[in-house]
């Protein structure tokens, strides 16, 4: 028996470390020949140096590439938090057809991004052409896509820690004198915290992220994703952007053991 055990333990563990490997090996070349100015990986490794990360700052285009994923990131992800925050407490507290309206919240999710891309693309071009709605495809276009295909992410991160909440807090508030709005801001919100950070994270993280609605209705707006793969075809990958990758890994190991820290913290000290 102790040997069925051992045995069952061990392969738990290389399957683990199979795993674990197989993630964040390619990660790990990013980060070793971020160091290194060679344009191939398969080459000799050359010199220890940093300058990848001189040429990074100096590329104009990868910088505005850049500037725009976090514009568009930032902007939708905060929208996102907003509108998910807002329509999951109004769909816990529905009486009649919730799981209808729970479901329907959920679309974009299911849905095959192309999709939603293209349907984005037609409703583009119905405001414009049919509508005589003057805009073009670009900055305002995406942060307004990828806020729609995040809020339901927001609203999964939300709904979860929603039903965790004593049901009768919001009445009990209104009960007290205050008013909806108040309630929701003093009482809900803060109850809420730690799930719509979570959920503002994902949000950013998914925008961050998006390569096919970002490139169909992106126009001449180039985010990291869309200027990566413009450059891929023309010319192979730009040696910068693996000291790019490198920063934006290491920004978002930072943040993730930050928000753990705390989250430990802050359950230590309920517990007490």
């Amino acid at each position: 028996m102790k040997n069925k055990t051992l045995l069952s333990l061990v392969i738990r563990w290389a399957i683990l470390v199979i795993v674990l490997i197989a993630i964040y090996l390619p990660i790990a070349l990013i980060v070793v020949y971020s160091f290194s100015e060679v344009r191939d990986l398969g080459g000799e490794y050359g010199s220890f140096s940093f300058n990848l990360y001189t040429k990074l700052f100096k590329n104009k285009e990868l910088m505005q590439a850049t500037a725009n994923t976090l514009i568009i990131g930032l902007t939708s992800a905060f929208l996102a938090t907003v509108l998910g925050t807002v329509s999951a407490i109004g769909i816990h507290y529905m009486t009649k057809m919730r799981k209808t309206v729970d479901t329907a919240s959920q679309i974009t999710v299911v849905n095959a991004e192309i999709v939603t891309a293209m349907g984005f693309y037609l409703l583009f071009i119905f405001m414009r052409d049919v509508l005589k709605i003057s805009f073009n495809l670009g900055l305002g276009w995406l942060i307004l896509a990828h806020t729609v295909i995040t809020t339901p992410y927001v609203i999964l991160s939300v709904s979860p820690r929603l039903k965790q909440l004593n049901p009768n807090l919001l009445e009990a508030s209104m009960d007290l004198g205050a008013s909806p709005m108040r309630s929701l801001i003093t009482v809900m919100l803060p109850q809420l915290a730690g799930a719509m950070i979570s959920g503002f994270a994902l949000a950013f993280t998914l925008s961050l992220d998006d390569f096919v609605v970002t490139s169909i209705n992106g126009g001449n707006t180039y985010t990291i994703s869309t200027f990566v793969y413009n450059h891929i075809r023309r010319s192979g990958v730009l040696p910068e952007v693996r000291a790019l990758s490198t920063i934006i890994f290491l920004v978002v190991l930072i943040v993730m053991i930050v928000v753990n820290v705390i989250k430990n913290r802050k359950l230590k000290s309920e517990n007490k």
